[in-house]
């Protein structure tokens, strides 16, 4: 057999509330105050927000291996949660919803994405700057749980 026939496949989809013991797993693992399942409830029914999942199909079997959750309001794109299953980490899962978050933001006429992040989580602040966001600014003590600041991160949405 070929690599590439044993290889996973990836397949993304509007997020649903079946999904939500999934998601609520990879939340607690990702997360020192982690989402509730009312929170996610209530993006789902957000008209603002878009709610997708990424699930990782090994032929017949299929995991729930991320998610992204973000608000188009105005001119903006807002991401407000995104999380990888610790298995799957490293595997590009994150890099791939946030270029579908820009090219949904594209489509739709905006030019602006936006996030906050923790500064000791190193790992999405290089992430975010491969995608082309910068820090802009700092929201103090933004995460209560922790008392850590946010740094606020901007990236264009070019025009194709």
């Amino acid at each position: 057999m070929s690599c590439e026939k044993d290889a996973p496949q990836v397949t993304l989809d509007l997020m649903r509330e079946t999904d939500l013991p999934e998601i609520l797993a990879i939340e607690n693992e990702s997360f020192p105050l982690p989402w509730t399942a009312a929170m996610f409830r209530k993006e789902l029914n957000n008209a603002n927000a878009q709610c997708l999942t990424a699930r990782v199909n090994f032929g017949p079997k299929s995991v729930l291996g991320a998610y992204i959750i973000f608000w188009l309001v105005a001119d903006e794109a807002h991401l407000h949660n995104l999380a990888v299953k610790k298995e799957f980490r490293r595997q590009s899962l994150a890099f791939h919803l946030l270029k579908v978050m820009q090219e949904i933001a594209r489509k739709v006429g905006i030019r602006a994405q936006t996030l906050e992040v923790r500064p000791s989580n190193t790992a999405a602040i290089k992430l975010y700057e491969k995608c082309g966001f910068v820090v802009k600014g700092i929201r103090p003590l933004y995460y209560p749980e922790t008392h850590e600041d946010a740094l606020i991160m901007w990236a264009d949405v070019k025009p194709r």
